[in-house]
């Protein structure tokens, strides 16, 4: 990206201009803005990703307890194919909900 005053250097007489110069203010102060708009979002995403690696870690537990119990019992295990297929479920959802794409 090219920065605003790049845009004079074959016309210096006009960064003399008042109007010119207050434009080129406007121009970087946006520019500060979008790079802390840029972080923000990156940051939440983060929060997000990690919300989700938090959920999947319940669930892996989750699903580990409920595995020792039917050993326990003698029942039949659960069904770690419906398992893992709602856990991409689950991951795909999110993703889709905040705008992170892998």
């Amino acid at each position: 990206m090219k920065k605003p005053r790049e845009i004079f250097k074959n016309r210096p007489h006009l960064l003399l201009e008042t109007e010119v110069e207050e434009l080129l203010n406007y121009c970087e102060k946006l520019q500060d803005e979008l790079v802390d708009l840029k972080f923000e979002q990156n940051e939440n995403k983060q929060l997000i990703m990690l919300d989700m690696l938090r959920e999947i870690v319940k669930a892996c537990d989750e699903t580990e307890k409920q595995q020792k119990e039917f050993l326990r019992f003698g029942l039949e295990p659960p069904n770690y194919e419906e398992s893992i297929s709602n856990l991409k479920r689950f991951l795909v959802v999110r993703c889709r909900e905040n705008g992170i794409w892998f």
